[in-house]
């Protein structure tokens, strides 16, 4: 006998959790399949204050306030730049578009159990260690079989199907919906540090992001939390760490090593204890053919993941789920939804400004830009870019959203050649 539901989420991360609490506000009937048990790791402890509207919308804000000091979460209101002798800060409550200007940096484990739990009182139905082994969607309403920790299988069918399961991917792997990202293969090597940070100078409240002094493809991040410990990692090719032994080391002596070849940040970290395992990620930026179809659709990293430079996966997750619950909703009620023109086409919109950004950080035309409207205290474009760095990527009224690439690349000559007419850089 097939179960049935209303609707299946493949996933249980912040996409799944917020997308089954808005769907259970509308009265529907929601199963989550989630393959792991929770808390579990998971990288990415950066949020973006875009988040936050997403987050309430959801009814999700309550549950992480309420539980900010018992976790470490640690108050966000901005990010800070290092690159060898330069740096730059921006502060998220000063941009150019309304809205959160703060939000926090958390322990994803934590955070992700939170939202499972805000997603459960409300009603939905999470099943974890439960793995999808196969989704037939050629019918009218897609069916899934399942496989329990205990090897049992049955099947459940939905009246709509939401992937939400992260790097896993399910739905792009089992319906071949996989398409190669333009972007160079780039491998993450991370890790939770007791820090020992004792500078003055460092702002906890702020994300902070050291470009390699000596390889300016290559970056660090060093996002701290409450209670004195950080998340740190380096993101860069993999002929960057070929240069540090990559065959040769072990994951954290290799982190260390790299650590040690930029003064600036070692500085920072002098202090710095490894106590956890170092763990590694590679080739993560991902695409696919498509988005959704008329019985399903995919969210957040299950779709498109690009780069954790910026700190945008949560934020996309989040904000596909906004976009996607009224259009399930409308299916559900018999209507008939252009799912490229009303949620593929809009979600990619702000992924797209991301994708800019990202593609220019790594050419170098963003980190000129960040460092030089930051000496030049241009308020105009910093508060601008501020927007972006907060995640408001939607936000159409922003100068500096449309045309995205070239507007950059405008930006980054007239920081360049300190041209004095900034207008030019806006036109």
């Amino acid at each position: 006998m097939i179960e049935q539901t209303d609707i299946i989420i493949i996933g249980a991360g912040p996409s799944g959790s917020s997308a089954a609490a808005l769907l259970r506000k509308k009265g529907y009937a929601v199963t989550i399949l989630e393959r792991q048990h929770f808390p579990r790791f998971s990288i990415g402890e950066s949020l973006l204050p875009q988040s936050m509207v997403f987050l309430e919308e959801a009814g999700l804000l309550d549950i992480v306030r309420e539980n900010v000091d018992k976790f470490a979460f640690q108050y966000k209101n901005g990010a800070s730049f290092l690159r060898g002798k330069q740096t730059s800060f921006y502060d998220f409550r000063e941009k150019f578009t309304a809205g959160p200007g703060t939000t926090w940096q958390v322990r994803r484990a934590n955070f992700d159990h939170l939202l499972a739990q805000g997603a459960q009182a409300l009603g939905a139905d999470i099943r974890f260690g439960h793995e999808v082994l196969n989704v037939d969607v050629e019918s009218t309403h897609p069916i899934l079989t399942i496989q329990t920790e205990q090897q049992e299988t049955y099947q459940i069918q939905a009246k709509f199907l939401l992937d939400a399961s992260g790097f896993g991917r399910v739905l792009p792997k089992l319906l071949d919906l996989e398409s190669p990202s333009n972007f160079p293969v780039r491998r993450a090597l991370f890790t939770h540090v007791e820090d020992g940070i004792v500078d003055q100078a460092f702002d906890r409240e702020k994300i902070l992001i050291t470009v390699h002094e000596k390889d300016h493809r290559a970056w660090y991040w060093t996002i701290p939390f409450a209670d004195g410990r950080s998340s740190f990692g380096v993101v860069a090719e993999q002929d960057f760490f070929d240069k540090y032994g990559f065959e040769d080391s072990t994951p954290e002596a290799l982190l260390k090593r790299i650590l040690a070849d930029d003064p600036a940040l070692s500085g920072v970290l002098k202090h710095a204890k490894f106590d956890i395992p170092v763990r590694t990620l590679v080739g993560y930026a991902a695409d696919v053919k498509h988005l959704a179809q008329h019985n399903y659709a995919l969210l957040g990293n299950a779709g498109e993941f690009l780069d954790p430079v910026f700190s945008s996966g949560v934020t996309i997750a989040l904000k596909s789920a906004s976009l996607a619950v009224p259009l399930v909703e409308r299916v559900l009620q018999g209507e008939t939804v252009d799912w490229f023109e009303e949620y593929e086409k809009p979600l990619r919109q702000g992924i797209d400004v991301f994708r800019a950004y990202v593609e220019a950080w790594y050419t170098g035309e963003f980190q000129d830009v960040v460092f030089s409207t930051y000496q030049k205290k241009n308020i105009q474009i910093q508060n601008m870019i501020s927007s972006l760095l907060a995640g408001y990527a939607w936000d159409t009224k922003n100068p500096i959203h449309s045309n995205a690439k070239r507007r950059l690349s405008a930006i980054a000559e007239y920081c360049r050649e300190g041209e004095s007419e900034e207008e030019h850089a806006l036109s």
